[in-house]
């Protein structure tokens, strides 16, 4: 049976419950809807809102390498300190703000492996005192490791060259839907797809408990599909959460070194004038 590239990328469940009293380990909650933490959350976890405190209003654009360590340094994270994200919806968000760590040159970043859901199908420990921790003066050394991510020129400038991974639900892949039923706040103009993007939906890549496939069966999902880690492959969904998880498995679980995610996604592309859209 074929190991995952990077097991190290991922924590378990298990393993997690093992270290929540780990000073070493900073457990966060990401979602876009927080109201889920403000509930019931892991124990000695903290919460961060997907869009209130990754995104650098009033742009449509992430924080910088200065705003992450700010809130890094708020949650305590120090040099030798490993952060752990989990969320809801299969860690959609968690995969989000896991990419853009990396995309930042964070390293000390780890993924709970079937996130919430899995934590609360085994029915394990969950508490609403929100955690407070000495804030750290962190500075993020790394430099911004740019060929994880795309923007609308590089889309453009590959359509012909790189293998496309539409990971949205196969009926906003053929047009009959803008965005999942219960988000549908931004929407593209059009529907469609990029032209000869694959469809593969990221939730088949999950178990029902919402960990991770084996490697060997991720390798034949997306093998099967022609997407194979000689070519670029550029991952894309709506806003870039779902394509976010799709990266993952493709460049942390199965080791696809030219992989990025394209985090404009349909919103974007759909809305761009003059570009060829597929139905």
């Amino acid at each position: 049976m074929t190991e995952y590239a990077h097991p190290d990328r991922l924590v378990s469940t298990d393993w997690l419950v093992e270290h929540l009293d780990d000073p070493a380990v900073r457990v966060i909650e990401v979602d876009e809807d927080t109201s889920a933490y403000q509930q019931g959350h892991i124990r000695n976890a903290l919460g961060w809102d997907w869009f209130e405190d990754l995104h650098a209003k009033p742009r449509r654009d992430y924080v910088d390498q200065e705003g992450f360590a700010a809130l890094l340094q708020a949650a305590g994270v120090g040099p030798e300190t490993t952060v752990v994200f989990y969320g809801g919806n299969n860690n959609w968000f968690a995969a989000y703000a896991y990419w853009l760590a990396r995309y930042l040159g964070f390293e000390q970043v780890k993924l709970l492996d079937g996130g919430r859901k899995k934590w609360e199908l085994e029915q394990r420990e969950l508490v609403t005192d929100v955690p407070t921790f000495s804030p750290t003066d962190l500075s993020i050394d790394g430099p911004v490791q740019s060929n994880l991510r795309v923007f609308r020129d590089d889309v453009l400038s590959r359509l012909d060259a790189a293998t496309f991974v539409d990971v949205r639900s196969p009926q906003e892949y053929r047009g009959e839907a803008l965005a999942p039923p219960h988000l549908p706040q931004e929407q593209a103009q059009v529907p469609g797809h990029i032209p000869g993007a694959k469809n593969i939906p990221w939730v088949q890549a999950a178990n029902e408990d919402g960990s991770f496939r084996s490697a060997d069966e991720l390798e034949a999902l997306y093998g099967g599909e022609g997407v194979t880690s000689d070519r670029h492959t550029i991952a894309y969904c709506r806003i870039g959460e779902r394509s976010a998880h799709t990266w993952f498995v493709l460049h942390e679980l199965l080791g696809y070194q030219r992989v990025a995610n394209y985090d404009g996604s349909w919103t974007e592309y759909g809305s761009l004038v003059g570009v060829p859209v597929e139905l």
